[in-house]
């Protein structure tokens, strides 16, 4: 019989992440009250650290996103303008 694998959420690995990064335990101490292997955690501490810079960037995106969105609202109101004046002329 196979044993299924273990999913650990992202918030579980961020808190062992920070406790390894901490250095108040040693990492075989980390894995043992976890349940991992050491490898586990440094590989998840690895992570944190290489992406730790994300936290402090500029979401850029979101910025295209509200001028997509400006422009497609601007859109929708020449589209019932449009409406609005085919309305008119054809008397309804």
């Amino acid at each position: 019989m196979k044993k299924e694998r273990r999913k650990f959420s992202a918030s579980f690995k961020a808190k062992v992440a920070i406790e390894a990064i901490k250095e108040q335990q040693t990492i075989q101490e980390l894995a043992v009250k976890h349940e991992l292997h050491p490898t586990q955690i440094n590989t998840w501490k690895r992570e944190f650290l290489d992406n730790a810079e994300s936290v402090f960037t500029t979401d850029k995106s979101s910025s295209k996103d509200d001028s997509k969105e400006k422009e497609l609202y601007s859109k929708i109101g020449e589209l019932q303008i449009q409406v609005d004046f085919l309305k008119k002329v054809l008397g309804k």
